[in-house]
């Protein structure tokens, strides 16, 4: 427990501050886990969804958390393969980041963007076949292990990681659980069967990692914290432990995130609804509040 606590005190003092006020507008995803458009591609099935919702955001004037393990690096040897399997949404984040509405987190998948000469190598620019040399992708973007968002006025904080400091496992030994995705449970996931190193698909692994984090909140006056890593929505009631997770983009058939707008905090879920007359389209649909981030401040 010590360890936990230790290293999202890390997190926290480290992290980048954006200010924020009641006009600011921000969504919230993580866990996107974006691959090579192969079997294994686990957001491959919502990519439609996670386009539309983006696409949403971006023409309301929404800025864009992700709150780590956006990109599949575990699975995927490179960056490249996950480029050129999704690249309109990789281009449509390249448009927020131009507009500085992108704030990025590394997570477990991710890690390797702790390195700063990692990202400048892989992500600055892509290889454009159209015109035959290397373009602008993300320039000089840099990764986070923690973002605080803090208001202008009330100088409330929000506590923005990926989660993944309440897993020992997977903080210190991402690498070896890394080789065993990539060796082991690729080809078996293909097959069906899940990775049990991962809390998504290990509830009692799930269970102690919240409760890690829990603690460690209720240590830090509680503090509003939203997380990602678990795959588990949670948004508690004002008073409650100011616990939040933003759910992940690999639910089957829908994707969940959290919503900042006019100083109030929302779950909500994008999924395919069939109509009356059997068209499909992509809908919003609000899970939790909005309740005001006013009800979760402690002083």
């Amino acid at each position: 427990m010590v360890s936990s606590r230790k290293r999202l005190d890390n997190a926290y003092k480290n992290a980048k501050i954006v200010e924020f006020d009641d006009d600011s507008k921000f969504i919230l995803f993580s866990d996107c886990h974006r691959g090579d458009n192969s079997f294994a591609d686990d957001f491959a099935n919502n990519r439609n969804i996670y386009f539309h919702a983006l696409k949403h955001y971006y023409a309301e004037g929404f800025q864009y958390c992700e709150l780590g393990d956006g990109d599949e690096l575990w699975e995927n040897l490179t960056f490249e393969s996950i480029l050129n399997a999704h690249k309109n949404v990789y281009m449509l984040m390249k448009q927020f980041h131009e507009e500085n509405r992108l704030h990025m987190i590394w997570g477990n998948h991710d890690m390797v963007y702790r390195n700063k000469n990692y990202v400048k190598k892989h992500l600055s620019t892509y290889f454009d076949p159209k015109v035959g040399e290397d373009v602008k992708l993300f320039g000089d973007i840099t990764y986070n292990e923690a973002i605080v968002l803090k208001h202008c006025r009330t100088d409330q904080e929000l506590f923005l990681t990926h989660g993944h400091q309440a897993d020992w496992w997977n903080f210190l030994f991402w690498k070896w659980s890394r080789f065993l995705v990539r060796i082991l449970w690729k080809p078996l996931n293909v097959m069906g069967i899940a990775d049990p190193t991962s809390p998504a698909k290990n509830y009692t692994e799930l269970i102690k990692v919240e409760k890690r984090t829990k603690s460690w909140i209720a240590e830090n006056n509680n503090l509003l914290t939203i997380v990602g890593h678990t795959h588990r929505p949670r948004f508690p009631e004002p008073g409650d432990i100011a616990f939040f997770n933003d759910g992940s983009c690999v639910h089957p058939r829908s994707i969940t995130g959290i919503e900042i707008e006019n100083g109030e905090i929302s779950l909500i879920k994008w999924q395919i609804a069939t109509k009356d007359d059997g068209t499909l389209q992509i809908v919003r649909v609000l899970l939790e509040g909005p309740r005001k981030l006013q009800d979760y401040k402690t002083n």
